[in-house]
């Protein structure tokens, strides 16, 4: 899902403004205790202009508003030409 996500430009979409961010969830993380800082982990909604959404997302947010762990957001669903790609959480 990734190579789909990068192809289509989601997160530069973003960056420009041609999309919104919508956060869903935020919530403090003890996931990434390497950080000197307190981590938000998010689930984010991009939106296109008539608010449909095209793309969710996790990501580590820094109080700085950089994005921890690889740098980037991790695609989690994708909206493409009337498909929906989300990834399936694995049974326990």
């Amino acid at each position: 899902m990734r190579q789909l996500f990068n192809d289509g430009r989601y997160w530069d979409k973003l960056k420009s403004g041609e999309l919104t961010a919508l956060v869903l969830q935020s919530r403090v993380s003890k996931s990434l205790p390497y950080e000197t800082v307190e981590i938000l982990s998010q689930m984010v909604s991009y939106r296109d202009s008539s608010g449909q959404e095209v793309a969710r997302v996790h990501q580590y947010l820094r109080p700085d508003g950089t994005i921890a762990a690889s740098g980037k957001p991790d695609p989690k669903r994708l909206l493409q030409e009337g498909i929906l790609y989300r990834l399936e959480k694995k049974s326990a």
